[in-house]
């Protein structure tokens, strides 16, 4: 049905495996269906390594938890936890609510409610508005020759437009801007075109109340860049004896990275090996003490977590388990007490265990999108804890010719986390990172006019909600649907024109917020009340 088939997790990894902590959050699964369901869950206070997946299988389906022991030749390996079957009543809520009342029993270390969390900046209850480009080429497999978006500074006449047409506070979040090469990890210092240029833009934006933030691309080693041939670290490699700071298989040897490799080609490192930890440490210091407000860090290492690694030379067990959730908290602690000020993220929302250290990651809905109807899962667990952003909506599975992006715009505002608008290397807006086809771009005047709606909206109303309230489960909601046509494959997903969130505040008041994405006024009824929602607008119910 998707690019998400069930796969089995293997060395050397691959970033989109199913597991926990990683691209999996939380260690539940919900099989709903006709009013019924079953939970199944693992209530794990250490959080260790898990692959969580299901499949068809006949006319059924298989749930699958694999625990991995993490343990040394001739230790034994028991749990200290319960794995959990119930039946639920058939709504998602229902299983999230089984999982959340464990989850508040047995909080990850450092977790802490953001009305309670001294580490958050004081933009954090605003509403910054994501806006996100490249300095350089059009897209992940381009030449990453300059475009017209660099020098940074060339970037302002069309930040000044979607500011002043939004009212919204902007966090610049830029792409391609690694002074060693894009897509290269662990090194990314200086930025591209040297620190004066980049200082200079960065500077200009805090003038103005605005923010900055950078990508980076996680626990790759690039030995070569295949998009600037200059890049080549293969003398540093073998001089610094870095391999011995590498994931390592069962066979012990080192093999070459699976992970994006159209841009690179090189190894895993293991960040809990000696080597590996300095390695990137030294890498993201310079990082760490720029002043940039914003990182997501690790690009690729999806939810926080490190790679599947079996070196019996690191220290660490033979075999991957819960120290490798208990090495990642470790190490992002360290990272976060270097970057005071500098909140940290990751690709696809931190993992359960990591949020204390990822307080805001890309949380990026829309691949969901190619399954079927999302449902703000994440929100409803963690949402008290940390908010993300919509992120840059790579992979989205419709293509340009369905006008989506003011829907997952409001999506992702009614579920508590920040919009994001994509540019053009030209500076133009465009649906979604990951295309070369700016053909039928999304309407300015429409796009700007939702974001003001709903920034002023948030900002009069909503903010008790949606800045740090608990999401909870909401009345029934009646109204007309819509229909997207994929792109990435045949068929299409219908779902309610009007999107519905239901939260309690700390005034002990229940609200729901009711989001409109569209540009005629909506009816619909929630419980037994009839509303009406203006168009490209919201109300609070």
């Amino acid at each position: 049905m998707t690019g998400f088939r069930h796969c089995e997790p293997e060395y050397p990894s691959m970033g989109s495996y199913a597991m926990f902590p990683n691209m999996i959050s939380s260690q539940m699964l919900a099989y709903l269906w006709d009013g019924v369901g079953i939970y199944f869950g693992a209530h794990d206070e250490s959080r260790a390594l898990k692959a969580i997946d299901f499949y068809p299988d006949g006319d059924g389906v298989v749930m699958l938890m694999r625990l991995f022991a993490g343990t040394r030749f001739g230790d034994s390996f028991t749990t200290d936890y319960p794995i959990v079957w119930t039946a639920t009543d058939g709504r998602w809520e229902s299983a999230a609510d089984i999982y959340r009342a464990w989850l508040e029993s047995a909080l990850p270390d450092g977790m802490k409610k953001i009305k309670d969390n001294p580490a958050l900046p004081g933009w954090y209850g605003d509403l910054p508005l994501v806006v996100s480009y490249p300095v350089r080429g059009i897209h992940d497999m381009d030449e990453m020759t300059p475009n017209a978006l660099f020098p940074y500074m060339n970037a302002m006449p069309m930040l000044d437009e979607i500011k002043s047409a939004t009212d919204a506070k902007l966090l610049v979040l830029l792409m391609h801007w690694e002074g060693s090469a894009p897509w290269a990890p662990p090194y990314v210092w200086e930025p591209y075109g040297g620190a004066d240029c980049f200082n200079k833009f960065k500077d200009m934006l805090h003038s103005r109340g605005d923010l900055i933030g950078v990508y980076c691309s996680g626990f790759g080693y690039t030995i070569q860049s295949n998009l600037i041939d200059s890049y080549n670290m293969k003398e540093e490699y073998e001089r610094d004896g870095l391999e011995g700071g590498m994931c390592a298989g069962p066979d012990l040897k080192v093999h070459i990275s699976k992970i994006c490799t159209g841009q690179r080609s090189g190894y895993d490192i293991c960040p809990a090996s000696e080597i590996g930890h300095d390695l990137l440490f030294k890498a993201y210091k310079p990082l760490f003490e720029s002043g940039v407000d914003y990182a997501q860090i690790l690009d690729q290492n999806h939810g926080g977590g490190q790679y599947l690694c079996y070196s019996r030379e690191h220290g660490h067990p033979f075999a991957p388990g819960a120290w490798m959730t208990e090495n990642m908290h470790s190490m992002l602690a360290e990272w976060n007490a270097h970057a005071v000020g500098m909140l940290f993220g990751c690709e696809s929302a931190a993992a359960e265990p990591f949020i204390p250290n990822l307080l805001m990651s890309d949380n990026r809905f829309e691949l969901n999108l190619g399954f079927g109807k999302a449902v703000p899962l994440y929100a409803y667990l963690y949402h008290e804890y940390l908010r993300n952003f919509m992120g840059n909506q790579v992979c989205c599975p419709f293509g340009p010719k369905e006008d989506s992006l003011c829907y997952r715009l409001g999506y992702s505002f009614a579920a508590g986390d920040l919009m994001t608008l994509v540019m053009t290397p030209s500076g133009e807006i465009m649906n979604n990172w990951g295309t070369r086809d700016f053909s039928n771009p999304p309407s300015k005047e429409k796009v700007y006019t939702f974001i003001k709606n709903l920034t002023r909206f948030y900002l009069d109303v909503a903010k008790e909600y949606l800045h740090a309230g608990r999401m909870t489960r909401s009345a029934s909601l009646e109204c007309d649907s819509v229909t997207y046509n994929y792109e990435t494959r045949e068929g299409s997903v219908t779902l309610p024109k009007v999107i519905c969130t239901a939260w309690e505040g700390s005034d002990g008041k229940t609200v729901h917020i009711l989001v409109n994405p569209f540009e005629k006024e909506l009816a619909c009824t929630l419980g037994d009340r009839k509303i009406k929602i203006p168009a490209l607008d919201a109300v609070l119910v």
